[in-house]
């Protein structure tokens, strides 16, 4: 059998609609495979439910899985010895260095203080939450010396988290969607998540309209009505706002006594992103039988197109702690002790992410099992014109993140209905992957339950309704541009 029929979709419909309705993310997914694996199990309870326990455990089994799986939890652990070494303290201090020469009464010092907190967000690409989580802590005082608006910092940092990182293959998003892509059976998915960002139109317009607003000066709808109030009152946040903060999430503390360095950040991240290219180089470098035929610059490229992106990134971020431990404890800074606690502990506060990876994985493997994608394939087939199906899928995709409040989630149960889709249709599988992760990215930038949305409100000290209603009109507009461009792009090539 090619798929169960309609009872193929009930899985992830019954996680999709739990979730909406509990905002438990978890336990939806959870319930959604064990209820797969009693179809698979003919309706047996007991043996569906060993199944979906078994399920689980399989995950393990691909090396790819669990290769991303690690690096979810390892990052943490990176983070932890950077924030405790005084790195992310050290960078602060550089770029507050840099602005303190700035006229504090010119408007152009206003913007070029918003592109530096853009630019630094985007650069700490490595995850989102850090990124965040550090913008906000270097420029909170700074916005709010210059009398700019608190909501418009969190939504630069929001801007400049999730859009950014989705759009750069060397961190956890990328591994992660290349191994659900590697589920969903593409063969060659690190080159594929790279065509595919050509037609993931939400971020690359977030970013291009965050920019926009920067340079101009011309922002509208509430967040006008922000900066015009903090730049004539002086009011950084409105009256009756109550300001997101836990002093837990916002305050990167470093070691007593000892002096905070930039270098001590930047070693690592730089270490890990350049290392990233050349594990994949490494590892695909034999990779293809035809491959000794080709130029070496022919040979560079098609060893990256055939690495694994689940090695490269493990390994960038292995020898990214190994040298911070060489670092620090050359420096008197940590003992070893000192750091293995901090790295359990960095690993600890990720195991969230990496339990979401595991059912993620683990629901992706189910819905090819149940042949959930070809059923609801044939099912569009009869209903709609290929033409409008990108378009379609996107608002999907963003519906489910907008009201599960995560993208990650929504990637692992839209790629694996989205992929059969274009396949049976006769569509790019790389405009439907694209229309897929734009449109978890939108629904989880509008989602006031977003984790990343929630993290901004804390880092900028914003009140976090305030924050939703300065954002979401940004938001639907690059949002509704690319479902016009989607439809544009489904009437002319489709």
């Amino acid at each position: 059998m090619d798929h169960y029929g309609f009872l193929s979709i009930i899985p992830p419909l019954a996680a999709i609609l739990l979730a909406i309705k509990t905002r438990q993310v978890y336990l939806s997914l959870l319930i959604g495979i064990w209820s797969g694996w009693i179809i698979l199990d003919g309706g047996n309870l007991f043996t569906g439910s060993i199944s979906a326990i078994e399920s689980l455990v399989n995950v393990f089994a691909d090396p790819g899985n669990t290769r991303t799986i690690l690096f979810s939890c390892l990052i943490g652990g990176l983070l932890a010895l950077i924030q405790r070494s005084g790195g992310v303290e050290g960078f602060v201090k550089r770029i507050n260095n840099r602005l303190s020469s700035l006229n504090t009464h010119s408007k152009s010092n206003n913007r070029i203080i918003q592109l530096f907190s853009f630019f630094t967000g985007a650069i700490i690409f490595v995850e989102t939450n850090i990124s965040v989580l550090t913008t906000g802590s270097i420029f909170r005082p700074v916005f709010d010396k210059y009398k700019i608006a608190r909501e418009k910092l969190a939504y630069i940092i929001d801007s400049t988290s999730a859009p950014v990182c989705i759009l750069i293959p060397f961190n956890a998003w990328g591994a992660y969607i290349i191994g659900l892509l590697a589920l969903n059976g593409i063969e060659d998915p690190f080159t594929t998540l790279f065509q595919s960002y050509i037609f993931n139109l939400y971020p690359i317009l977030t970013i291009a309209l965050l920019l926009f607003l920067i340079i101009s000066g011309k922002d509208f709808g509430p967040m006008r009505k922000a900066m015009i109030r903090a730049e004539k009152e002086g009011k950084i946040l409105r009256d009756g706002a109550r300001p997101l903060v836990s002093s837990d999430i916002t305050s990167l503390h470093k070691k007593e006594g000892i002096n905070a360095k930039s270098f001590n950040m930047l070693t690592p991240i730089i270490l890990m992103v350049l290392m990233m290219p050349i594990v994949l180089i490494i590892s695909g470098w034999n990779s293809s039988e035809y491959i000794t035929s080709l130029s070496f610059n022919e040979k560079i490229l098609e060893a990256i197109r055939n690495g694994s992106g689940s090695q490269a990134v493990l390994l960038s971020v292995i020898a990214a702690i190994f040298v911070s431990v060489v670092l620090y404890k050359s420096q008197r800074i940590l003992s070893i002790k000192e750091m293995t606690d901090l790295i359990l502990k960095g690993m600890g506060g990720l195991v969230p992410l990496a339990l979401l990876m595991l059912l993620a994985f683990a629901i992706g493997s189910l819905c090819k099992e149940l042949g959930t994608g070809l059923y609801v394939s044939q099912l569009v087939g009869d209903l709609l014109t290929p033409k409008l199906v990108p378009a379609i899928i996107f608002i999907i995709s963003g519906f489910i993140a907008f009201s599960t409040g995560t993208s990650w989630g929504t990637f692992a149960i839209m790629l694996s209905i989205g992929i059969p889709i274009a396949n049976s249709m006769g569509i790019d599988q790389n405009i439907i992957i694209g229309a897929v992760l734009g449109g978890g990215v939108f629904g989880d930038h509008c989602s006031p339950i977003s984790d990343t949305t929630i993290v901004s409100s804390m880092a900028a000290a914003c009140d976090h309704i305030d924050h939703v209603k300065t954002q979401l009109p940004y938001a639907l507009t690059t949002g509704l541009i690319s479902v016009l461009i989607y439809i544009i792009i489904g009437y002319i090539f489709l």
